[in-house]
């Protein structure tokens, strides 16, 4: 494979999502947006970061998470992948994958807070290894 163009995630974003804001920072992008996932619900900003080979990390800038949500880290990034089940890799779309899996967590959160039960996917894990991931 030859050398990636990062602008490709830019241009793939801006077609699929126009609302989302991008901002290039070193090797990372960051994209920023707002997320309506059912009109019921909140609209929720998003900021999720590219970063070539290593996992994107995406987190809710508002409205502000409960605490101790399921599948969020302690760092407050959201849980959307167990990472032996699905491999990153830079040549990805944030558009095509993560995007499309933070509108879900966000539908399971909402569903969550209503009910306390995640009715999403979830994999077993060991917790102590991915806090450090």
């Amino acid at each position: 494979m030859g050398k990636y163009n990062p602008q490709i995630q830019v241009f793939a974003m801006k077609q699929k999502y126009p609302q989302f804001k991008s901002k290039i920072v070193d090797k990372s992008i960051i994209f920023i947006g707002d997320l309506l996932v059912k009109l019921e619900f909140p609209i929720y900003k998003v900021s999720i970061e590219y970063r070539e080979n290593l996992s994107p990390i995406v987190r809710v800038l508002s409205p502000e998470l409960v605490d101790k949500a399921p599948h969020v880290y302690k760092d407050k990034r959201l849980c959307l992948y167990h990472p032996e089940n699905f491999k990153w890799r830079k040549e990805k779309l944030i558009a095509n994958e993560i995007v499309e899996w933070t509108a879900s967590w966000i539908y399971f959160y909402e569903v969550w807070l209503e009910t306390t039960k995640w009715y999403g996917p979830e994999a077993v894990h060991n917790i102590e290894k991915l806090e450090d991931e």
